[in-house]
């Protein structure tokens, strides 16, 4: 039961710093769509690197910070069933969730993905665009990267569920085994 709560406390903190850092990008991305709208609206000056720069931002962001997302139960549910249930039904519902749809998912991810990054470091992909960004291969390895986080999440939620569904009533602390 202790490793279980220390391997979630250990994904809970690699996964908040992540998210914690990735949620500047965002500011980054606002900042990129405002120049890029200001310069070709009103400049009547486009720029294709600005405009990759704008979908990589996004892209890092959304793989990046899916498992934080999580971690905090931000992502979209729908509640009609799992708002009602006790804390142990939500364990339920959570572990089985995890079990049988987060974590097959994300191996599937990871595994699919592999090939698709080893053949864009083998040529050190650029954006093919004339003016495009350099290194888009970095760009691809954070699919799988975003992916493992997301694994990683998912085992600690469903960690987190099985301690809950295992451990005692609310408020009663779990003897160290």
């Amino acid at each position: 039961m202790n490793f279980l709560k220390s391997f979630s406390r250990t994904v809970d903190a690699i996964n908040e710093r992540v998210g914690s850092a990735v949620s500047w990008l965002t500011t980054v991305l606002v900042i990129v769509v405002c120049y890029d709208v200001f310069t070709r609206y009103l400049m009547r000056n486009s720029s294709v690197a600005v405009q990759e720069m704008e979908w990589h931002l996004f892209a890092l962001i959304f793989l990046l910070g899916a498992a934080y997302t999580l971690k905090h139960d931000r992502h979209v549910r729908v509640d009609i069933i799992y708002a009602r249930l006790s804390s142990k039904g939500k364990a339920w519902i959570d572990l089985l969730g995890s079990l049988l749809f987060l974590l097959p998912f994300c191996i599937v991810a990871i595994w699919a993905s592999q090939s698709f990054v080893a053949n864009a470091f083998r040529v050190m992909e650029t954006s093919p665009n004339p003016g495009g960004l350099p290194g888009r291969f970095l760009l691809k390895a954070a699919i799988p990267a975003g992916f493992v986080l997301l694994l990683l999440q998912g085992l600690s939620l469903a960690a987190t569920s099985l301690v809950q569904i295992l451990g005692r009533p609310e408020g009663e602390e779990v003897p160290d085994d």
